[in-house]
């Protein structure tokens, strides 16, 4: 990996023709391209009995004897089930309206990157044999021949995919890309050919209910460890319900919340808010260690391991007759649930309608799934009044929001973050339209990407979301980027530190933020540290900083571009400059063009 805080982009513009010829072994590139499955995970996880023992440097993968009939039956078959796959490959016009959409190709330059040539990857073995134009002309139709080097070229690229949906949005025609990749991916598994990262996650989930693949006595003391800190900030005794019998609700959290740091704040706050919500009506909860995880890999794989993953949820649900069930923060967790687990299994008739029984809210959103998630159901108490905050406690964060791309685009989950992080926060500052909301950058490492061997793609990658994310620290100060993705909070470890943003920019879950605001029902002292350890600042030390900045002299702006040094007085000023010397679009000029500080 190159050195931080920078990376050569190296752009090409081939012709269509060249854009025909598959890469080889000889082209992959270390920290770009994944390690293969094991067959050990492979065999633990529900995918075709075959597995390809194969070094994607090698030049013979040792490919399964039939292997293209395979990839192409199973290319007839998906066509005809999958009806929005048969729409897509045949309505691409090629306008290039995703290219500049996607973070990878931003950051790699390579233009097998752009969406629209990562589906034509697909598109054009589906022309060659699928279709009269690609029959007769070949080439001539953007139809080539499905050959080894083929392979090779969709499982160096089709992990180069974080099914984030940013290029969905900018299409005239809607075109899912992400769906195609995932298609083209199992595609790859019934020839054996997967990647290592996903499936030893898979393989765990299946077998210990989480990814981690934590026993029920390690997840349970993990718990207890996070309660015992809480004790040791506020004072107050926390009970973990674990496999609880009879609770209102079963909460199911990714397995990172409590085990990874910064995620571990994240925890604390979900236990503090479990524990005030019973204290003061009563509401009960429980854990469950047979769905211990939220995540769900199988989302970046094949269909079969997205079900069987989140089948486990339901059965717990059964058996521990929980009425309605709470989700935490994770952002592919969240769309699975929310659009796939319903129609993969039988809703448990044990589950009641998702009303609140502190508000009367009815949760319509939820009505098949019978699952909401924590931040509508905390956006619902603090709209009723129904728990006590002090906004104050996180007066030591300025904060900024990132959107997970399941959660936004996904979800179209944009305005219950943004209400509880505005009422636990006094600062709360946007990052540049084009860069939040449905328009949000992915962190990068999503989809199967989050595998330390791709290092430099994730850092590339993720590059879009960390300038927006510069441009309001030096604009505002910002310090503290809130993310509602257990794969985020994983993911800009590395990124901030890369992008040499952290510190003094820290991030987490909005759940800490929670954490921090609330005013638990038995808390007899006043709390002097925020979950982190550090000191909250006194009402005289943010009296003082507030003067301060009000009777400082407005400083005279000026505007630097990064790619080259060149100073500005005037923001447009540094855009005109971005667009004609360095070939970037004005509504993006805020990846390059920041204030001088």
């Amino acid at each position: 990996m190159e050195e931080e805080g920078k990376i050569k982009i190296e752009q090409r513009f081939p012709s269509w023709s060249d854009m025909l010829k598959p890469i080889t072994e000889k082209d992959f590139k270390k920290g770009i391209y994944h390690y293969p499955a094991r067959k050990s995970d492979w065999e633990n996880a529900p995918l075709p009995p075959v597995y390809t023992d194969f070094n994607p440097l090698d030049k013979d993968w040792h490919l399964p004897e039939g292997w293209k009939e395979t990839i192409l039956n199973k290319m007839d078959e998906f066509r005809k089930k999958y009806r929005e796959l048969f729409v897509w490959m045949d309505i691409c016009v090629r306008c290039g309206a995703c290219a500049d959409k996607c973070h990878y190709y931003l950051g790699t330059g390579d233009p097998k990157n752009m969406p629209v040539a990562r589906a034509e990857l697909i598109r054009s073995v589906y022309r060659r044999y699928f279709t009269w134009q690609g029959k007769i002309f070949g080439k001539w139709a953007g139809a080539r021949d499905l050959t080894e080097d083929v392979i090779k070229e969709w499982y160096y690229y089709l992990h180069q995919c974080s099914q984030c949906r940013r290029c969905s949005v900018f299409c005239p025609y809607g075109i899912d890309t992400a769906t195609i990749v995932w298609i083209g991916r199992e595609l790859l598994t019934h020839i054996g050919i997967g990647h290592r990262f996903s499936l030893i996650s898979i393989a765990a989930c299946l077998r210990s209910g989480n990814h981690l693949g934590l026993s029920p006595m390690g997840m349970a003391g993990s718990l207890e460890s996070a309660a015992e800190d809480i004790k040791e900030i506020t004072g107050v005794d926390i009970e973990v319900p674990i496999n609880k019998k009879g609770a209102d609700i079963l909460f199911v959290a990714p397995s990172g919340d409590y085990f990874a740091t910064p995620h571990w704040f994240t925890l604390m706050g979900y236990l503090m808010f479990f524990h005030e919500l019973e204290e003061r009506y009563g509401l009960t909860y429980t854990w469950s260690t047979l769905a211990g995880e939220g995540g769900n890999f199988g989302t970046f794989y094949t269909y079969k391991c997205a079900q069987d993953m989140n089948g486990k949820i339901y059965k717990e649900a059964k058996r521990l007759g929980v009425k309605w069930i709470i989700g935490g923060e994770c952002g592919h967790m969240w769309r699975d649930k929310h659009q796939f687990m319903a129609t993969m299994h039988d809703i448990p008739d044990t589950l009641e309608e998702p009303v609140n029984p502190i508000t009367g809210t009815y949760f319509e959103n939820a009505k098949s799934t019978k699952m909401i998630h924590i931040l509508e159901f905390a956006a619902d108490l603090i709209k009723h009044k129904k728990i006590k905050l002090d906004k104050n406690r996180n007066n030591h964060w300025k904060v900024t929001m990132h959107d997970p791309c399941n959660m936004a685009r996904g979800v179209g989950f944009f305005e219950e973050p943004r209400y509880v992080v505005r009422n636990v926060c006094n600062y709360f500052y946007e990052m540049p339209e084009h860069a939040i909301r449905e328009k949000t950058y992915c962190c990068g490492s999503g989809a199967g990407n989050l595998a330390d061997e791709v290092m430099d793609l994730r850092m590339r990658g993720g590059m879009p979301r960390a300038m927006a994310l510069r441009y309001v620290h030096r604009l505002y100060g910002v310090n503290y980027l809130a993310t509602i993705c257990a794969i985020d909070r994983a993911a800009f470890t590395p990124l901030l530190k890369y992008w040499k943003l952290q510190p003094p920019v820290e991030h987490g879950g909005i759940f800490e933020l929670v954490g921090n605001a609330l005013i638990l029902s038995d808390e007899d002292k006043e709390r002097e540290l925020d979950l982190r350890g550090n000191p909250l600042l006194k009402e005289e030390e943010v009296k003082e900083a507030v003067e301060e900045v009000a009777a400082a002299p407005a400083p005279t702006k000026e505007y630097v571009c990064e790619l080259c040094g060149a100073v500005f007085t005037d923001l447009d000023e540094c855009c005109e400059h971005a667009e004609k010397e360095h070939k970037i679009a004005k509504n993006a000029c805020d990846m390059v063009c920041s204030e001088k500080r």
